[in-house]
């Protein structure tokens, strides 16, 4: 920046300036010291097209300040001003708002005025932060201030209502927003404030009939009346739900239908940030977010990506290099844990069914000695567990239990009757090797080919490619092997993958009917169907697709290893 003295008539109020307004400001407060010593610290200008003239970023209470003094003196002198380059209005918009934070401190909503034109000016949350030395949170919260309705700012501003009422004010729908608005706005009624509005917006469960999507004559339930026929409201909040989350499930597949990309239901309560999104039409890869409230109110939002998507877009539209941000990782369909007892347990199911078929067993091991594999040294299978849930359940699962029996009797047939554990995986003793050679030579082929398949079982690697290829060769029945239990269950914690089981346990209607539920809710229901309880018919020897031979997915997010891996080898094994 470089320091002038400018003359009063050669400067003008920017319109970046952040208490820009046609009222002139109250000076009373520091006219005296500007008649006493005039103005010390320098005003914050730029250019502003016209020859010679400057427009005032910072330091306008300062000008009227020097003009009131000027018009009562008769003499216009000129005023030290710091002049910055022209053209950054972001720059110019943080400077204005800098300038302020040291001086009268600005209302929240002209702040939120500010902070929302920096964003459109492509600074993010975090750069806003740093640069006037507050907390995301608050930044965030002050921008949560553009999901008000512009009379709701208003009466903000002009401290009508306080800021407790205001940031609860932040959490309602604008159809709620509109309902307060009217309280507000009558004398006669009481427009709940403070803690009483978040109970107003949270708290019980009178929904309006106005927000169903379904039809209501569809509505099976009772619909309770005011006196005047004005205001009606659904009696059976549980069934008004099952019936709004069918129409919410409906209007999804309609988007996805009609050619939108992807389509988000959040949950309940969650709302849709739109200040951290960007408009972005559909055939540029635009999403639809439906909000649902407490109150059953639903908003579908279309056309709308992340900003940092929408920077991407951009970039690649136009020919660029895509944004440096590497993007974030779709979820995969299974959790680490998940997939660590999908495995387990269909090796422990495969290497159990294998020990009947010794003839294949033998042509795998000669596989394994031909081209060795991750565990061929030898050494047997660890069966690591992720957490002691999964370790319990491999503990009790029917295919161990028959998988121990088996080998306790090749212990036997080895002459190690009173031992037991592992019989692969030895240190390399010499006396020891020489003393199963021996006794193998005395066993018939029969006796030699049960040793073999049980050491082949215990070298199998959990996990492989050729895990898969085994079960599906054998056409292994799962259901025979294993069912869900509470270590399974624990680690389902997909809501999407939760209702695609719902959908094949119950049918897709009593999957749309809680598509927006939370995923305890849905598993207590698919625990319903599989026991038989609660009004659900009983579904017996049900297996979800990660289970059956071959495996399937529930979704084409990617991120479940094991139909990867079948995936990988199926043309070896199937013929068309």
């Amino acid at each position: 920046m470089q320091l002038a003295h400018i003359p009063l008539d050669r400067l003008s109020i920017s319109a970046l300036n952040m208490r820009h307004s046609k009222r002139a400001p109250d000076v009373s407060d520091i006219l005296p010291s500007v008649r006493a010593r005039g103005v010390l610290v320098p005003l914050l200008v730029r250019p502003n097209g016209t020859p010679e003239g400057f427009e005032i970023v910072a330091g306008r209470r300062r000008y009227f300040a020097a003009k009131s003094l000027a018009d009562e003196r008769g003499q216009r002198n000129a005023l030290p001003c710091a002049v910055m380059e022209d053209g950054d209005d972001a720059g110019a918009l943080e400077a204005s708002l800098i300038e302020n934070f040291a001086r009268l401190d600005p209302d929240e909503v002209s702040q939120w005025e500010t902070f929302s034109r920096l964003i459109k000016e492509g600074r993010g949350v975090a750069d806003i932060a740093a640069t006037f030395g507050i907390t995301e949170l608050l930044v965030k919260r002050i921008l949560a201030l553009g999901d008000l309705l512009p009379k709701i700012r208003e009466a903000y501003r002009r401290e009508d209502i306080d800021a407790e009422t205001a940031r609860h004010l932040t959490m309602a729908s604008k159809a709620q927003q509109k309902d307060w608005l009217a309280l507000y706005a009558d004398p006669q009624q009481f427009a709940p404030r403070g803690h009483q509005l978040k109970q107003w917006l949270f708290g019980g469960q009178s929904i309006s009939t106005k927000v169903a999507l379904f039809p209501i004559e569809e509505y099976p339930g009772l619909i309770v009346c005011d006196l005047f026929g004005e205001e009606s409201y659904f009696a059976d909040a549980d069934l008004f739900w099952q019936k709004q989350n069918e129409a919410i499930a409906a209007r999804r597949d309609a988007y996805l239908e009609a050619g939108w990309p992807e389509v988000t239901v959040l949950e309940p309560g969650q709302h849709f940030q739109s200040w951290d999104h960007e408009k972005t039409p559909r055939k540029r890869g635009g999403k639809v977010f439906i909000s649902v409230s407490h109150r059953g109110a639903v908003e579908c939002h279309e056309g709308w990506l992340s900003r940092k998507e929408a920077r991407r877009a951009r970039a690649q539209g136009e020919g660029g290099e895509p944004d440096e941000t590497p993007a974030k990782p779709s979820r995969p369909e299974l959790t680490l844990p998940m997939q660590n007892y999908v495995d387990l347990h269909r090796h422990g199911a495969v290497r159990s069914a294998m020990l009947d078929h010794p003839c294949v067993a033998l042509r795998l091991m000669v596989a394994h000695a031909i081209t060795g594999s991750g565990l061929w040294q030898v050494r047997r299978e660890p069966q690591r567990t992720a957490n002691e849930a999964t370790a319990a359940s491999i503990a009790g699962c029917k295919a161990e239990a028959a998988f121990a029996d088996r080998r306790r009797e090749v212990l036997a047939l080895l002459g190690q009757a009173d031992e037991d554990g592992a019989i692969a995986g030895g240190n390399g003793d010499a006396f020891a090797l020489a003393a199963v050679f021996a006794r193998l030579l005395a066993l018939c082929d029969d006796d030699v080919m049960r040793v073999l398949s049980l050491v082949m079982a215990e070298t199998l690697e959990a996990g492989s490619a050729v895990v898969e290829a085994l079960g599906n060769h054998l056409g292994i029945d799962m259901g025979a092997w294993w069912q869900p239990d509470d270590a399974f269950f624990d680690l389902l914690r997909d809501r999407e993958i939760a209702n695609s089981m719902l959908a094949d346990l119950g049918g897709k209607h009593v999957a749309d009917g809680n598509v927006a539920e939370k995923v305890k809710t849905q598993k207590k229901i698919i625990r319903d169907c599989l026991a038989g309880e609660n009004g659900r018919e009983k579904i017996d020897n049900w297996l979800p697709r990660w289970m059956k031979f071959p495996a399937e997915s529930y979704t084409d997010r990617g991120g479940f290893r094991t139909a990867d891996q079948w995936a990988r080898v199926q043309s070896l094994f199937v013929r068309e």
